[in-house]
């Protein structure tokens, strides 16, 4: 039951993802979160956000900012790196994420999904059909209805951990 939520890999980091190797396996496009995955909760995208959509953009890779948050937030971030965008998504819908993708000109299995939330960005993935990353919020503090959210989660990633553990030594 809980697989479901359980994403395809976990990081540290949105950055330093081996997205070069992603695009030789055929990946064509990435759909990142922004707030806690790219930067801290409602910061401006940074030198290192801009690099990173740089570095894609020059592979080859193609790029889709998808939020639930209001689009003056993800307009303006999106064009501070040059990227497309969804903002109000309504994540974890399919919707939002095959809309992502028909802006990206990818199939699912062509698009890798990038957040930091199991229940909106990972299990939203999981049901559009496209392979995810769960990378660690970048700053602990946050709103409380996520730091909410957050106690499931654990649960989840325990169960989540512990199958793969099994997986390893069997």
């Amino acid at each position: 039951m809980l697989k479901q939520f359980y994403p395809g890999r976990c990081a540290a980091s949105a950055y330093g993802l081996p997205y070069g190797d992603f695009y030789s396996r055929g990946i064509r496009g990435v759909i990142f979160d922004i707030d806690n995955t790219l930067v801290p909760h409602g910061a401006p995208a940074d030198d290192r956000a801009r690099a990173l959509f740089k570095e894609l953009q020059e592979m080859g890779m193609n790029t889709c900012l998808m939020s639930n948050n209001k689009e003056p937030r993800v307009a303006s971030f999106a064009g501070e790196v040059g990227s497309g965008y969804l903002f109000k998504a309504g994540k974890p819908r399919r919707r939002g994420y095959e809309e992502a993708m028909k802006q990206m000109g990818t199939a699912r299995q062509a698009t890798l999904f990038v957040g930091d939330q199991i229940f909106t960005d990972i299990y939203g993935a999981n049901r559009a059909g496209i392979k995810s990353i769960l990378v660690k919020p970048i700053d602990p503090k946050e709103e409380i209805q996520i730091v909410l959210k957050r106690i499931p989660e654990r649960m989840v990633l325990w169960f989540y951990k512990r199958g793969r553990q099994k997986v390893a030594r069997g």
